[in-house]
């Protein structure tokens, strides 16, 4: 069924594509501000080039045509093309690139960043190292414990540069604790509230339901796949929502960072609407390694807050650093678009005093921690987050560079 959707999507793409420009001339503007190594989006459905074509990109310097790897993504509704800017661009500068059809026979070689899909997981790497694993098999808790803390659907391990695991899956303090992962604590339909997060209460849960797609190339790699969020009744489980979650991990130069973005696309699969109701934690978390605690960890926010004032706070980005087993150092930025609801968000953590006092790392942007949220049905409702994975250390104005390629993407103007 699949294969024959993506041959019908063929056919369609090349007749409307026949008309379409085989080159353009661009103009890539940094805008307000500094870039380094940005990822560049360019939608084709906006450039009256072949959707379906495949492109060569190329870097117009001192006249001269430099060739930049670039990669295709095909979607329902057109396609887009990604490169990344390679570099470091000033603020108010230009670049000039061509797009140019591409005839040329494909070479016979393996992509930069692959995915292995092996014992019922998504391994992305780049080149001979693993950046993150999607567990899609069913995962059950230790014998003796209910097995309704089984669980589909999340990411496990995330690996550092240097390939230390920074997650950690069914803690015994805290079983329904799934690496990085994005359920809803407090949903209410038709009046009755309900909790896929704490899978213990048997209120619900969230589960693997198909690959949609998965990308490999020289400038991103991931999957697309589809989940679905179940309510308990007492006549049975309920399919109240579906979502669609989608990572692409970057080809980010050099080798001690990971870059990769995580989007999930929430509809409700009902006739009254889902409301997330506020509660202090549902939605995007980590639960990172137990090697971590309060004694080799520390937190900041993009508000200067440090770890023991976080909790409540909003914040456009939040990273994590920690001692590595090898010596030395390792962490995770996360940043929040600003297109997420109830941006910036708040977030939830755990402080130094957490789990007994041993102050595990736990971290969670939580949109529905002070409001409601209400996904009527049939619509799309998304949430994007980019990720940086590092080893050694990063400040606050990489984190704040960084934070701002993802927020205001690189601008593109085609010259006429």
């Amino acid at each position: 069924m699949r294969v024959s959707k993506l041959i019908l999507l063929f056919i369609f793409f090349v007749i409307i594509s026949i008309h379409g420009k085989k080159q353009l001339k661009l103009t890539v503007d940094a805008g307000n501000y500094s870039r380094e190594n940005a990822v560049v989006c360019m939608d084709l459905n906006q450039s009256e080039l072949d959707f379906f074509s495949e492109y060569s990109v190329f870097e117009v310097v001192k006249g001269k045509e430099i060739e930049v790897s670039s990669q295709l993504e095909v979607l329902q509704d057109g396609s887009k093309l990604y490169w990344i800017l390679s570099g470091k661009t000033p603020e108010k500068s230009l670049r000039t690139f061509m797009i140019k059809g591409n005839n040329r026979k494909k070479k016979d070689k393996s992509s930069q960043l692959q995915v292995i899909d092996k014992d019922g997981g998504l391994i992305i790497m780049n080149e001979q190292s693993p950046v993150l694993q999607y567990v899609y098999k069913t995962i059950y808790p230790p014998p003796g414990i209910d097995t309704a803390f089984k669980r589909s659907g999340f990411i496990h391990p995330v690996w550092s540069p240097s390939g230390d695991t920074l997650t950690n899956i069914q803690p015994q303090d805290h079983y329904h604790h799934f690496g990085i992962w994005n359920p809803w604590t407090r949903l209410e339909y038709n009046s009755k509230v309900f909790d896929l997060w704490n899978l213990g209460d048997k209120r619900g849960t969230v589960r693997f339901d198909k690959i949609l797609n998965i990308y490999q190339g020289d400038v991103f790699a991931g999957y697309k796949v589809l989940q679905n969020h179940y309510i308990f009744e007492e006549s049975g489980e309920k399919n109240i929502m579906s979502e669609i979650s989608d990572v692409k991990v970057w080809n980010y130069p050099g080798k001690a960072s990971f870059l990769w973005n995580f989007e999930s696309e929430l509809t409700p699969n009902t006739t009254l609407p889902v409301i997330l109701k506020t509660y202090r934690y549902g939605g995007f978390t980590i639960r990172a390694t137990d090697y971590w605690n309060k004694d080799n960890c520390t937190m900041m926010t993009s508000e200067g807050k440090q770890r023991f004032e976080i909790d409540g706070t909003k914040a456009r980005w939040i990273y994590l650093t920690g001692d590595s087993p090898k010596g030395g150092k390792t962490g995770i930025l996360f940043m929040s678009s600003p297109s997420n609801y109830n941006h910036p968000e708040p977030l939830r953590i755990w402080d130094e005093n957490a789990n007994g006092g041993r102050g595990d790392a736990f971290i969670n942007f939580s949109p529905t921690k002070d409001m409601d949220w209400i996904l009527k049905p049939g619509k799309k409702h998304s949430l994007c987050y980019r990720i940086l994975v590092y080893d050694g250390e990063i400040t606050p104005e990489k984190a704040n560079q960084l934070w701002t390629d993802f927020a205001y993407p690189i601008t593109i103007k085609i010259d006429k």
